[in-house]
């Protein structure tokens, strides 16, 4: 089974504008907002989506899916949209926890979120987990995937405890490659320009809280994300510079350090991701599933006539997730979990461990 994306929507651009700014939208559902005082005196907005019906008969307690979402996204992203809609018509629960600044209101402390942060991702699933006994699920989308990832490989055998299996999609792994491909040509004209667009004014903001906190002129002159995370990210969280963020926060070279199942999905067609810079089956150790389509851009994999739906990633990443959660479920060892998993560089799944998006060419 693989992914096959729609004639009318050709190339890895088209697949990333059209998903996040035309296809059919999954409809806002209503969401519960709670507000976590952190550790450290800052705060953090996890929105959650009650089940729209009793939990599927797949599974005796349904679980909840929390959803980890990318560069200056939120519960209102189209992706986090579609996944909260099939959570809902599973009977599961689900929640979006924010990264900090990212739930509409500035944080209180002198950092923000970068893409590595997964002692944050870790407490963040921890405290989610508690008092629950049905299984958890993760899913990481784009900067939220690499983080989820970075969790998984310094949890180790702990990250067992908390979730039953997690799933990455689109996720700049190698962040220097990805860095350079968004700050490059077209890229740096439509994708670099949004993202600086938004990021920039939150920066400011948060130099009125804490004038001095960095440098401000070289932030406002960045015209990349290799100058703004050299000026604002890096400092502000500890690292020498953009290299060495850059370096230490990717989640490639530590997969093979991954002990819960992990789903990481990327297109070989994203325009954020380049293709040479996706880890092989010999990087990823037998706890990670390697899905490489060669189309679906970046967190796009749009389905069916125009205007095109989103309901195939969901269904795709979801059932993959189902299918660990049921082994959880059943007391199955982890390491007989883990042999669902392989690699995919091909574009296809393992035969049986997850329905794939429907084939459509409109």
């Amino acid at each position: 089974m693989e992914y096959i994306a729609p004639r009318w929507l050709p190339g890895g651009n088209l697949q990333t504008i059209w998903a996040a700014r035309l296809a059919r939208r999954a409809p806002p559902a209503g969401l519960r907002r709670e507000r976590w005082d952190t550790p450290d005196g800052d705060f953090v907005d996890v929105d959650f989506s009650a089940p729209a019906a009793a939990p599927a008969a797949a599974l005796p307690e349904a679980p909840m899916l929390v959803l980890f979402h990318g560069l200056e996204g939120s519960s209102a992203s189209p992706y986090a949209l579609g996944f909260a809609a099939w959570a809902r018509a599973r009977g599961w629960d689900f929640a979006v926890p924010h990264f900090r600044g990212c739930s509409g209101e500035i944080n209180r402390a002198p950092r923000a979120y970068h893409s590595g942060d997964f002692a944050e991702v870790g407490w963040m699933l921890r405290r989610l987990r508690a008092g629950r006994a049905r299984p958890l699920l993760a899913v990481g989308v784009s900067l939220g995937g690499n983080a989820l990832l970075r969790w998984a490989e310094e949890a180790g055998e702990a990250a067992a405890a908390t979730a039953a299996a997690v799933a990455a999609v689109s996720a700049p792994v190698d962040l220097a490659a990805s860095g350079h491909a968004i700050d490059s040509g077209f890229n740096r004209r439509v994708y670099a320009r949004m993202f600086l667009g938004t990021m920039k004014p939150k920066a400011l903001r948060k130099w009125d809280q804490f004038p001095g906190l960095f440098d401000r002129d070289r932030m406002l002159a960045a015209r990349t994300l290799h100058d703004f995370d050299d000026a604002f990210t890096a400092p502000l969280h500890g690292f020498a510079g953009v290299d060495d963020y850059w370096t230490r926060a990717s989640a490639k070279p530590g997969l093979d350090r991954i002990r819960v199942p992990a789903l990481v999905l990327n297109a070989r067609n994203d325009p954020f991701v380049p293709a040479r810079s996706l880890p092989g089956p010999d990087r990823a150790g037998r706890w990670v599933t390697l899905w490489q389509p060669a189309h679906g851009g970046h967190v796009g994999f749009p389905l069916g006539r125009p205007p095109g739906h989103l309901r195939g990633l969901p269904e795709a990443v979801g059932g993959w997730l189902e299918a660990h959660a049921g082994a959880a479920a059943t007391g199955a060892p982890a390491a007989a979990a883990a042999t669902a998993t392989a690699a995919a560089t091909d574009g296809r799944l393992p035969a049986g461990a997850v329905p794939a998006p429907e084939s459509s060419h409109g």
